[in-house]
């Protein structure tokens, strides 16, 4: 097996480190679906030969990021260090919390903060309150951003060449009846939302959760993320959403927006 752990063109590219390409990859093949991997798993995932994945994995333990007992490996805490270091140079999270939680607590719905990747949102801010999802959602967790209001916030902002680029690198898949699944439909719905400054996603990810986000600008205009309030459809509906959430939203991004 040869190592496919890095694109060709990086090949190109004096400044590119191999080396730490294929310790990343080896680190993003752990996740929620694979709290611990093999070596042979490892090499597999991150597209690596047995003997490279052997001596990545050696080192991340060494440095104390990768746990191993027996034949499996694991992330130790340590590993938490990278994510909270990011935190941190992220200040409109900060800004945001406090109003998150005020919020948060005076309508009893959960508030979340979320960043782009790819075609994936990252929370990176969240203020629970009554269980909506089947799927619990903590700081870290991913869910697809075209077919969420925090995604379609973000991706609204993206020039339409780029939106198109990630929309076409996807398999679209219909999470429930009302999913949106064409693609000129999504990029449409992501357009207008952009044009109305939020977006409402309705059942479109899971049964009966509603939800409405805004994006968060640094005061050159520049998107840096977005943050939402999310509700059961039996509980809220789109007018109230518009009419109560949108404003309380707005009014945080606002501020945000006037501190960073």
């Amino acid at each position: 097996m040869t190592d496919t752990s890095t694109r060709p063109h990086h090949r190109d590219d004096k400044e590119f480190m191999t080396t730490l390409a294929k310790g990343l990859a080896v680190l993003g093949a752990f996740g929620r679906q694979r709290p611990t991997i093999t070596l042979s798993e490892a090499a597999a995932i991150a597209g690596l030969t047995r003997a490279t994945a052997r001596r990545v994995l050696r080192t991340l333990a060494e440095l104390g990021y990768v746990e191993q007992d027996g034949r499996a490996f694991s992330l130790s805490p340590r590993i938490l260090d990278l994510g909270f270091a990011y935190l941190s140079t992220q200040s409109w999270i900060d800004r945001a919390l406090p109003h998150m939680r005020e919020l948060s607590e005076r309508l009893g719905e959960t508030c979340s903060g979320a960043i782009l990747q790819d075609a994936e949102i990252v929370y990176v801010a969240r203020v629970p309150a009554r269980r909506i999802m089947s799927t619990a959602l903590s700081v870290g967790s991913r869910l697809p951003a075209f077919h969420t209001a925090l995604g379609r916030a973000l991706l609204g902002n993206l020039d339409e060449a780029e939106v198109w680029r990630r929309l076409r690198s996807l398999r679209i898949q219909a999470y429930t009846p009302y999913t949106i699944t064409e693609i000129e439909a999504l990029f449409d719905r992501i357009r207008a939302d952009c044009e109305q400054g939020f977006s409402i996603v309705d059942e479109e990810l899971e049964r009966g959760l509603r939800a409405l986000a805004v994006p968060v600008l640094d005061r050159s205009g520049q998107t840096v993320g977005a943050i939402n309030l999310s509700t059961h459809s039996t509980r809220t509906t789109r007018n109230e959403m518009r009419d109560t959430f949108l404003p309380a939203l707005q009014q945080i991004a606002e501020r945000v927006s006037q501190s960073i």
